[in-house]
């Protein structure tokens, strides 16, 4: 397997220009990088002029600008449509990548799509230097489009552990073949949906638990804020995955279920948007005409407020959380502790 010059690093930017320049700088500086692709997503601020002050004269930063906002899933279907690297790569304009990640990833066999671990990050802890990640076991594996699923079934009084938020450097060959690109009518879960059809049509998911990958936490990131109508259409597009007719009887269970929680979480919110909008009447009014969104709406609203007498359980290393440095998505064993 190649492993100099072979990966596309596309950064979907929107009103970035405070991280964009880091974003790109831990791109460039992966050998394994051949292409980083910016789509300055119709921004208002500074984001190309922060992306560009951050080329290292490699010639290996293109920025393309749209002068009106697409959203995320468009953006990556222009910047992957723009490139020719084998390998893509998907970076979010708030994240950064930790040195050496591309190697360790490429030297895994045999996958279409190969993902690790990612370090959640708070914000105010992010310096100039990369921060000290442990070397984790890496302890691969396949994950099949039923773990898959499952593991994107985010449950209450639990931290957000969605497999779902992965980033893996995909095979273009595989991509090409199966004709898969980004829903470009998702503005969440965009990457769930790919990577679901992907595995529904075959491909090879192999996870690492090394960690490779920094996600920054703000309380401003665009990627913690989503409409109503985004779970709509992500609620659609499990409808669509669906209509596979390749997909085992255990996939289609699995597939309802996802689509299931989606459905309730879009209820819920819909319940919610009508009260504050039209009152507390019309929003009895939709739940009384909509009887199969009633168990959702109850539920959730018995869940909010029953919120704060639960402790969240969070996952980190080896299931932790260490509340002064970061946490991880996936519970991870310190290479250290093995020996």
């Amino acid at each position: 397997m190649p492993q100099t010059q072979a990966i596309c690093v596309v950064i979907a930017a929107r009103n970035a220009s405070s991280t964009i320049e880091r974003a790109v700088a831990s791109a460039l500086a992966e050998p394994e990088t051949a292409e980083v692709v910016v789509v300055d997503d119709g921004s208002t601020d500074a984001t190309s002029a922060a992306a560009q002050a951050a080329d290292d004269g490699s010639g290996r930063l293109r920025i393309l600008r749209f002068e009106k906002n697409r959203g995320p899933a468009a953006a990556r279907n222009a910047a992957i449509a723009c490139s020719s690297s084998p390998f893509i790569a998907i970076l979010d304009a708030d994240d950064f990548f930790l040195p050496g990640r591309f190697g360790r990833l490429l030297s895994e066999n045999e996958w279409d799509f190969v993902a690790d671990n990612i370090a959640f990050i708070e914000e105010s802890r992010v310096t100039g230097t990369p921060p000290t990640i442990p070397a984790f076991h890496p302890q691969p594996r396949l994950i099949d489009l039923q773990s898959f699923i499952e593991g994107n079934i985010s449950r209450r009084g639990t931290r957000r552990g969605e497999i779902g938020f992965l980033k893996p450097v995909m095979r273009r060959a595989f991509l090409e073949s199966n004709g898969l690109r980004y829903r470009e009518d998702l503005r969440l879960g965009e990457d769930y949906e790919l990577y679901a059809r992907a595995l529904a049509r075959g491909a090879r998911y192999r996870l690492i638990h090394a960690c490779g990958y920094c996600a920054v936490v703000r309380g401003d990131s665009l990627s913690g804020r989503h409409r109503t109508e985004d779970l709509r259409r992500l609620y659609e597009a499990d409808r669509a995955i669906l209509a596979d007719s390749s997909l085992s009887r255990e996939a289609i269970a699995v597939i309802r279920r996802h689509a299931r929680h989606i459905r309730g979480k879009y209820e819920l919110r819909r319940f919610l948007d009508i009260k504050n909008g039209s009152g507390p009447f019309a929003a009895i009014r939709y739940a009384l005409v909509n009887p199969a969104a009633l168990p959702a709406i109850t539920g959730g609203i018995l869940a909010d407020k029953t919120e704060r007498f639960r402790r969240p359980v969070g996952i980190g290393t080896a299931g932790h959380i260490d509340s002064s440095g970061p946490r991880y998505l996936l519970s991870a064993v310190p290479v250290s502790a093995q020996r």
